[in-house]
């Protein structure tokens, strides 16, 4: 699955078993033991260019830093690398993110509607009761 992100051009993350063996041979340790409280924004690049990289080769973490820096923000690239992350450990997928999307839509729309029809009954009241005081 993948999960986009506008940098230069558009990415797409992907998280499967290549990437994550990415990450633990570049930080040393496995990717459950990476202490997200603790950690270095070298591994964050490392990270995100896992993710990457299946799409650019070129790619490196130090580029990262740069994509990010000149095209995005951070708090940006790990919002998406997290839900990349969730969706490569069976977590929410995109397909979720889709539905929740379209539930708040619906949402709006129905809340709208509702709003249509009160102004509408709240019309009709009135002109009802101009007729009656005629």
């Amino acid at each position: 699955m993948y999960y986009p992100i506008q940098l230069d051009k558009m990415r797409n993350f992907r998280y499967g078993m290549k990437a994550l063996s990415m990450i633990e041979k570049k930080v040393g340790k496995p990717v459950s033991k990476i202490d997200m409280d603790n950690i270095t924004m070298e591994d964050v690049a490392v990270m995100i260019w896992a993710g990457l990289a299946h799409e650019d080769p070129e790619l490196t973490p130090e580029k990262v830093m740069d994509l990010v820096d000149e095209y995005s923000d951070i708090q940006t690239v790990l919002t998406a690398m997290g839900e990349a992350f969730q969706g490569a450990f069976g977590g929410r997928t995109e397909k979720d993110a889709l539905l929740r999307e379209e539930d708040a839509l619906l949402r709006e729309v129905r809340e709208e509607g509702i709003k249509e029809i009160k102004k509408i009954l709240d019309e009709s009241v009135k002109e009802a009761r101009k007729g009656k005081n005629k």
